[in-house]
């Protein structure tokens, strides 16, 4: 398997919300992190995204009884990736654009509400030069909430 090698001796540190808006281009309101609590490289990281009755999505999804969007949710999975992935490369990925190229299996088990902290795990499964695949679960609490895979390119400028 010819995957890319990646030197994994520095200790990373969580990444709050100005490092994660250095590190990729989502502003508001399209930023689904709040920030990273772990991160090993090469491998996995956790993401923390602290629903709010604030975010312009809740206005029409649902008015009545608000919930998070499944799009959105994977949309957070993805941002924690491209953390993980700026990190791996040492920062060499910053600031690019990621475009997705396949979400699969994804499944929704619980709505998320306001109120609600979305904990996201995504895994490494694999890479090859600017194209990674990651398997992802939120989770609200201990309860998995929606889980996917999902295969994304960096594109360079």
């Amino acid at each position: 398997m010819a995957e890319d090698a990646v030197t994994l001796t520095r200790e990373v540190e969580p990444a709050d919300i100005m490092s994660v808006m250095r590190m990729i281009p989502h502003r508001y309101p399209f930023l689904m992190i709040d920030r990273v609590v772990d991160i090993q490289l090469d491998r996995s990281a956790v993401g923390i995204k602290n629903v709010s009755i604030n975010e312009p999505h809740f206005q029409g999804h649902f008015p009545r009884q608000p919930v998070m969007p499944g799009v959105l949710i994977i949309e957070s999975m993805a941002q924690t990736a491209a953390v993980l992935v700026v990190e791996t490369l040492e920062g060499a990925a910053a600031g690019k654009l990621v475009y997705f190229m396949t979400v699969e299996g994804a499944r929704f088990r619980k709505p998320v509400v306001p109120g609600d902290q979305l904990r996201v795990h995504v895994t490494k499964v694999k890479n090859r030069g600017p194209v990674w695949k990651f398997s992802g679960e939120a989770k609200v609490e201990d309860t998995l909430v929606a889980e996917a895979t999902f295969t994304a390119m960096i594109m360079d400028d």
